[in-house]
């Protein structure tokens, strides 16, 4: 059948320019209306990717999101009418690769598509061995992350994230080298879903959130990650 995208769109009017916008690129699409038929037809299926709306009868797509992520890694590309922080970190807290808010350019969110498949189908870009930071670990190969003994259960995008800085610690990494890092665009739109992510790492990473030690924020400039003594020698 080759690669299949499945659209969860209650806009019948919109699922069907998604729709057409997809079957241009070459991709097959599958369209559902509502969350429940949306999950039946990803059990079903096993799309490549999912391009899910949040507003839909039946079951939203939050509750969409959450239960594929207990089924699945299938990537998850989010759309919403709802700009809020608060709804952007729980789209992302759930485990959605990307988000966009409404209205949205159809070529960007193409270009959204293409990368996230890309994205699924190389796997990790960083290659195999774990990457030490401290006591935070991070194994691309094996896509893993743990402090000290105890592992840390992170999104794709937190992952993605998260490597990249492993890679090269106290390097300072803009916002916009982080969206060419995990979608190999530099979209200033997207911008603002980094830091959604750097505040969900945080949450997993961080012993107290809101004064980091370890993903650490450089005014004016962006993030790194260091080994979280902040220059201080650990005891062994």
């Amino acid at each position: 059948m080759g690669t299949c995208v499945l659209v969860a769109e209650d806009d019948k009017m919109q699922a069907e320019l998604v729709r057409r916008y997809l079957e241009h690129e070459g991709l097959t699409a599958l369209v559902a209306h509502d969350g429940l038929a949306a999950l039946e037809q990803a059990r079903r299926r096993h799309p490549d990717l999912i391009i899910l709306d949040v507003m839909m009868p039946g079951m939203d797509g939050l509750e969409l999101c959450r239960t594929l992520r207990r089924e699945s890694e299938v990537p998850v590309l989010m759309l919403t009418a709802r700009t809020s922080e608060d709804d952007l970190l729980l789209g992302l807290g759930l485990g959605a690769d990307d988000y966009m808010t409404k209205p949205y350019s159809p070529r960007e969110l193409m270009a959204r598509v293409r990368t996230l498949l890309r994205r699924n189908r190389d796997g990790s870009p960083w290659g195999d061995g774990a990457l030490h930071v401290g006591d935070l670990g991070v194994d691309p190969g094996g896509r893993r992350v743990w402090i000290g003994a105890a592992p840390v259960e992170c999104t794709r995008g937190e992952f993605e994230i998260l490597a990249a800085m492993a890679a090269q610690p106290d390097r300072v990494f803009s916002r916009a080298q982080l969206l060419q890092e995990i979608h190999g665009l530099d979209l200033g739109t997207t911008e603002r879903t980094i830091d959604m992510h750097v505040m969900n790492l945080r949450k997993k990473i961080e012993a107290d959130p809101r004064r980091p030690v370890r993903l650490v924020t450089v005014f004016g400039v962006g993030y790194k990650l260091t080994d979280g003594t902040g220059g201080r020698r650990r005891a062994p």
